[in-house]
């Protein structure tokens, strides 16, 4: 069920857990497909390849599909495509570039005021090296008009959460406003020592969160031959879509700048 704040959202089609899964299953374990087959994705989800931008800044390439609303506001949606070796990658972090995608189907028809760029970032893994080339590319002019950066890093274990040390206060209170809502459980913890693509625009004050599916058992799987498949639980990644399509929905209902510090 969708608890939207915004009447843009009221009716949608929503994907299914087993079409998630599906595309989960289909992860490219090797880097250098990485990319193509996020282009894939998008276009199985209606991207058409006029669509679909790859940014090559000078040793990273970001994929970017844009959703047009009726103003400049815009909202980055955005995962890491590259993994880190030793498995598959396919929790960390197909699983967030599976539900950016459905996020994009579902809605890349919608009438939205919001302008919304769905962003697979290039070298996560190395030092957030394709979100820094973005946001380093966002004048200070005109970062008033990014309202918010939400990303998705590594479902596929438990319900949605909230990584508190990359993410913004603000942002924050209302995804635990939003899980409320839906009636869903969402923790709010810190991951010492860990960062993710969020972090690259907090650092240039643009409002940003990270959301994970992570427990407790995350060190067993990622980084190592664990992070594979098999080890998916497909109805984490499910719940993961839909508690961000109800989160962008709740963006979408405030003004840009309800998330900056004051």
């Amino acid at each position: 069920m969708l608890i939207a704040a915004s009447q843009n959202f009221a009716q949608v089609t929503y994907s299914t857990e087993k079409e998630i899964k599906k595309d989960v299953s289909e992860v490219p374990c090797r880097n250098k497909n990485r990319l193509e087959g996020v282009r894939k994705l998008f276009e199985q989800k209606g991207a058409k390849p006029t669509d679909i931008k790859i940014d090559d800044y000078k040793h990273v390439r970001n994929l970017v599909v844009e959703k047009p609303g009726k103003s400049k506001e815009t909202v980055i949606v955005g995962a890491h495509y590259d993994e880190a070796g030793g498995g598959c990658g396919a929790i960390d972090n197909w699983t967030g570039i599976v539900v950016i995608a459905h996020l994009y189907k579902t809605m890349k028809n919608l009438n939205t005021n919001k302008t919304y760029k769905f962003v697979a970032f290039g070298q996560e893994e190395l030092g957030l090296i394709g979100s820094k080339a973005m946001a380093g590319k966002i004048s200070k002019e005109n970062r008033p008009n990014y309202c918010a950066m939400v990303n998705l890093d590594s479902f596929g274990m438990t319900y949605p959460q909230g990584m508190r040390n990359i993410s913004d206060k603000s942002l924050l209170r209302l995804a635990k406003k939003t899980a409320k809502a839906m009636k869903m459980p969402f923790g709010i913890a810190a991951i010492r020592g860990a960062s993710s693509d969020s972090d690259s625009f907090r650092n240039k004050k643009i409002p940003s969160i990270s959301i994970h599916g992570l427990n407790g058992r995350w060190k067993n799987y990622l980084h190592s031959p664990n992070d594979k498949v098999s080890n998916v639980n497909s109805t984490s990644v499910y719940y993961g879509y839909r508690f961000t399509l109800n989160f962008l929905a709740n963006i979408e209902s405030k003004s840009c700048d309800a998330f900056r510090k004051k």
